[in-house]
């Protein structure tokens, strides 16, 4: 294999060679010409050939990579999805990514953050493997070393997570130790499979010579290296090299691709969701009036359908919650402890309500906002019978994957509708937003309110805890800002000249919308025609014609909320509970 990897590059190099030389002695026309274009050739393809030889290393480096993956991905089928060593890796990286960092991959690929995450994570491990390809052919100790490290480092990141287990760290150490193993074969195989040829001059290949008893030839790299070999002959050539290169990239493809597909069969609950009856409510809502979403084209829906509904989380890969074998804890600073079965809170009370959920990630105008009709049970009356001690003033939910989210208690018992929810615009809970349970407390942003996959609530105080984004520089209490958004025209658009409608959306979750107002290019404000209201807890469309001259122009809409603030001018980020500003967009009217 050595002999062909040189072969392969002194081929390709005298084939640049002769093209490079013969293009710069055409270009020049002179002897210096072809001078320059000879030491040009003689350089480029020494530099290709160099590239060429390290075929063999680049395949030993990828090969092992996938095999490490592939047999991680096996041994999860046992431990868990969330214990394979790219997932491992990409979760411990999202917890340790600056939240500025952060924002910006929400900002920019929206709700692709997590296959970017990931996409990053395969590229960066590629790249060492091919590293530690190349260094294991000339120093095998550097090359399985590396692979080591990186068992370590998915072992780590496996036990780092909230709510990992000892075994959580065998897809990563089991898939180092068959990559390590591959890479001693394959290094050894391809080391026995060189003959000890050695380059004199470029574009000449001579065998080397045998030494002297004693004597040192100086010569690095695999032949040097190479031990008498315990390989079986039929390894110790190049057909050999190749047939086990195969074989361990074959059994890497099947391993990674049947262990991903029999995770994503035995942990999905798709089944069982789909076989959850949700009793009928015991407190409806009123039914939504036709009157509150207008007739204009391009205006958000007034219910958000569920496969359109934002998804912000942290989670690379959807918890998979067991319905029959979800349990709900009530702990903390309380004077009785509960647990409830998934059968035990769908045989409560349930009420129906309306509610609209907004990201605090969600910047001025941006889409991490949408309404739904949730089925639930009442979290205050379950707090009530838990019976809440004094001094608590924080509710921790916990997510099954360990996110943790606190909730000011007084909110929770203040008379708004509070739900441990199991049901969303008519269908069990998707699992991309919490089944089977996720909580609700209407007037603040998700990341205090909205704990999904929730299994363990904690009554305890604010000064004693600091949840998941507040570690983060976010909040303790975050309160939904009156916000309004321009949904038509869309920014860029170009509408005929004259009459124009503009229409959107405004939202002050729990307080109301009162009025939204509207203007183009800094001009007065005009009150904008406000759709019927369905509940405080729900957002509310809009309306405004505007008379448009041709020309570039510039719309802006601001909303007053029930308690009569208005939403203010000044831009202010996302971090630490909330972007505000007005939304504007340009538009040209032709």
């Amino acid at each position: 294999m050595r002999r062909f990897g040189r072969t392969v590059g002194d081929s390709v190099g005298r084939a640049v060679a002769r093209a490079v030389g013969k293009a710069v002695g055409k270009a020049v026309g002179t002897a210096r010409g072809g001078a320059a274009g000879k030491a040009l050739a003689k350089a480029a393809g020494k530099a290709v050939g160099t590239a060429a030889r390290a075929i063999p290393g680049v395949m030993i480096g990828l090969i092992t990579a996938g095999l490490a993956v592939g047999v991680g991905e096996s041994v999860a089928v046992w431990s868990g999805p969330q214990t394979a060593p790219a997932i491992a890796v990409g979760s411990a990286a999202i917890d340790l990514t600056p939240t500025p960092l952060k924002e910006y991959a929400i900002r920019n690929f929206g709700t692709d953050d997590k296959p970017v995450l990931l996409t990053g994570i395969y590229l960066t491990l590629a790249a060492i493997a091919v590293a530690a390809g190349i260094l294991a052919v000339r120093r095998l100790t550097v090359g399985v070393g590396l692979v080591a490290v990186f068992g370590a480092v998915g072992a780590w990141a496996a036990l780092s997570r909230p709510t990992a287990r000892g075994g959580d760290l065998w897809p990563s150490v089991l898939g180092a130790v068959v990559a390590g193993a591959a890479m001693v074969l394959l290094v050894r195989s391809y080391q026995t499979s060189y003959s000890g040829v050695e380059d004199v001059e470029f574009g000449s290949v001579e065998p080397a010579k045998p030494a002297e008893s004693g004597q040192d030839t100086g010569q690095t790299g695999p032949a040097a290296e190479a031990p008498a070999s315990r390989l079986p002959s039929w390894a110790q050539d190049r057909r050999g090299f190749l047939t086990l290169a195969a074989g361990a990239a074959g059994t890497a493809a099947v391993s990674g691709l049947v262990g991903r597909a029999v995770v994503d069969k035995r942990y999905n609950v798709a089944l069982k969701r789909s076989r959850v009856r949700i009793p009928a409510p015991a407190t409806r809502a009123a039914a939504i009036p036709s009157a509150v979403h207008p007739n204009v084209a391009g205006l958000s829906s007034f219910i958000t359908p569920n496969s359109d509904f934002y998804r912000v989380d942290t989670a690379l890969v959807l918890p998979q919650v067991d319905p029959d074998a979800w349990t709900l804890r009530i702990r903390g600073m309380v004077d009785r402890p509960l647990e409830l079965s998934f059968a035990e809170l769908l045989n409560r009370p349930l009420i129906e309500h309306d509610q609209t959920l907004s990201c605090v990630s969600n910047e001025v105008g941006g889409p991490y906002v949408g309404t739904a009709r949730w089925i639930g049970a009442s979290l205050a009356a379950l707090l009530r019978e838990a019976g809440v001690q004094r001094g608590a003033d924080q509710l921790v939910g916990r997510s099954i994957d360990g996110m943790t989210i606190g909730t000011p208690v007084e909110s929770v018992l203040d008379g708004r509708t509070g739900l441990l929810a199991v049901a969303m615009n008519g269908e069990p809970l998707p699992i991309a937003h919490g089944f089977p349970c996720r909580m609700l407390v209407p007037g603040f942003f998700g990341y205090v309110s909205a704990t999904k996959w929730v299994v363990d609530l904690e009554l305890t105080t604010f000064a004693g805890y600091d949840s998941y984004w507040v570690r983060r520089g976010y909040s303790q209490i975050a309160p939904v800002k009156t916000a309004s958004r321009i949904d038509v025209p869309k920014p860029f658009a170009r509408v005929p000249a004259g009459p124009v409608t503009a229409a959107g959306v405004a939202w002050a979750t729990h307080r109301g919308i009162d009025a939204v107002e509207v203007r183009a290019d800094g001009g007065p404000w005009q009150l904008a025609h406000l759709a019927a209201a369905d509940t405080p807890d729900t957002w509310r469309q809009w309306t405004r014609e505007l008379n448009l001259v041709p020309g570039l122009h510039k719309l802006e809409v601001r909303a007053t909320d029930a308690t009569g603030a208005v939403q203010p001018e000044q831009r202010v980020d996302t971090v630490p509970n909330g972007a505000t500003g007005w939304h504007s967009v340009v538009i040209t009217a032709v």
